[in-house]
């Protein structure tokens, strides 16, 4: 070999090692095993012996990653053996739930006695977590805009459950204690299953990968089986979702959940051609002037009861010149009478059920409505 020749061996052979090198330890990580999502598009998991690493893309900013994990299963593996990530030690037995849809989650995959602590309690309709709450086994860590971290440190979480929002500047005080956090951006998917598919990763998270997989079969079967009934309906009507919130009126974007759920159960969602994933703030005469002919509107509200369109007039002047009003094709979900919040992520089979009952009544075979029902006069 030539002395040329012996310097470039010499040459490639130092730089793999630095390749290789990082921080001063190598790391040497196995490809693994890729687990196959057939919805879900922010979230990649990929299985190695002991470890599970999960990598959530970053919804508002495509190409960027949002966060990295390593669900650690086998606490004897060195460190340096493993990638680039906040590490969970799993099964998580202990952790504080920020959101009440998560809550729920949990909850249905048999996970219940992982939630030590919660924030938002008033927001939280599940009987069994007041409950706990109230008898102490879980604790009430206060407002999810400022909780308290003396009580979030005292619960000794091995993670916190929380949604990310855009621009939101971060996570304050939280990012300052050494509990990994794990941010829920199951929400910013841009389909029902999408989204549901999640309860895959939280099921790895909490040693319940079996129940969730399960789970998520009934869910895409029905979802799917649903779909179908819709496409036999003859009709296509015209929707607008919900209503006025002060000065403004947030509606689905085009690709949020909802929207692709009412394409989905047959209907022609006004604000489709919007592509946004999240909620849009309009203006009133926005909406009218958009969404006022649509056929059918359903809304979500808080009540301690039904609201009826004359109460809803006397709300604001403005509704009685939606179409829906004057033809009675209004429906509205009381959100504090009804799970909506806390089941309707995670289960969209349920919701999807409902909106076909209400855009195509001439349908057999449905289930009764869940969630929203048609106004008193």
């Amino acid at each position: 070999m030539s002395k040329l020749h012996l310097a470039a061996f010499y040459l490639l052979t130092v730089l793999s090692v630095l390749c290789s090198c990082r921080g001063g330890s190598t790391r040497s990580v196995s490809a693994g095993d890729t687990l196959q999502l057939k919805y879900a598009q922010n979230l990649t998991m990929v299985r190695h012996k002991g470890y599970t690493e999960v990598s959530i893309a970053d919804p508002w900013h495509k190409g960027r990653t949002l966060h990295r994990y390593v669900l650690l299963a086998d606490s004897t593996l060195p460190k340096d053996s493993l990638p680039q990530g906040t590490v969970i030690r799993t099964p998580l037995r202990r952790s504080v739930v920020f959101t009440t849809v998560h809550c729920s989650l949990l909850l249905s995959l048999g996970a219940g006695d992982a939630i030590k602590g919660v924030c938002d309690l008033r927001y939280i309709d599940l009987p069994w977590i007041q409950q706990q709450c109230q008898a102490g086994q879980i604790k009430n860590c206060g407002s999810g805009m400022a909780p308290d971290i003396e009580k979030i440190i005292d619960t000794k979480p091995g993670a916190i459950l929380i949604s990310p929002f855009e621009n939101s500047g971060g996570y304050g005080k939280l990012e300052e204690v050494d509990i990994p956090l794990v941010e829920c951006a199951d929400y910013m998917e841009p389909t029902p299953l999408g989204r549901a598919e999640w309860m895959r990763f939280f099921g790895i998270l909490t040693g319940h990968e079996r129940q969730a997989d399960s789970l998520f079969q009934v869910v895409e079967e029905r979802y799917q089986h649903l779909v179908r009934q819709a496409e036999k309906a003859t009709s296509h009507p015209s929707v607008v979702m919900d209503k006025k919130n002060g000065s403004v009126w947030y509606v689905p974007g085009g690709e949020s959940t909802i929207g692709r759920m009412i394409e989905d159960a047959g209907g022609r969602y006004a604000f489709a051609s919007e592509v946004k994933g999240g909620s849009l703030s309009l203006p009133f005469e926005r909406v009218l002037d958009q969404a006022g002919q649509s056929d059918v509107w359903l809304f979500r509200y808080s009540a301690p009861g039904p609201i009826t369109y004359a109460q809803l007039a006397a709300e604001y002047e403005g509704y009685s010149r939606m179409k829906a009003f004057r033809t009675h094709r209004a429906y509205g979900c009381n959100t504090m009478t009804s799970l909506f919040y806390e089941e309707s992520p995670f289960r969209p089979d349920y919701l999807l059920n409902d909106f076909i009952v209400l855009l195509h009544p001439e349908l057999k075979g449905l289930e009764p409505l869940r969630y929203f029902q048609p106004l008193h006069p």
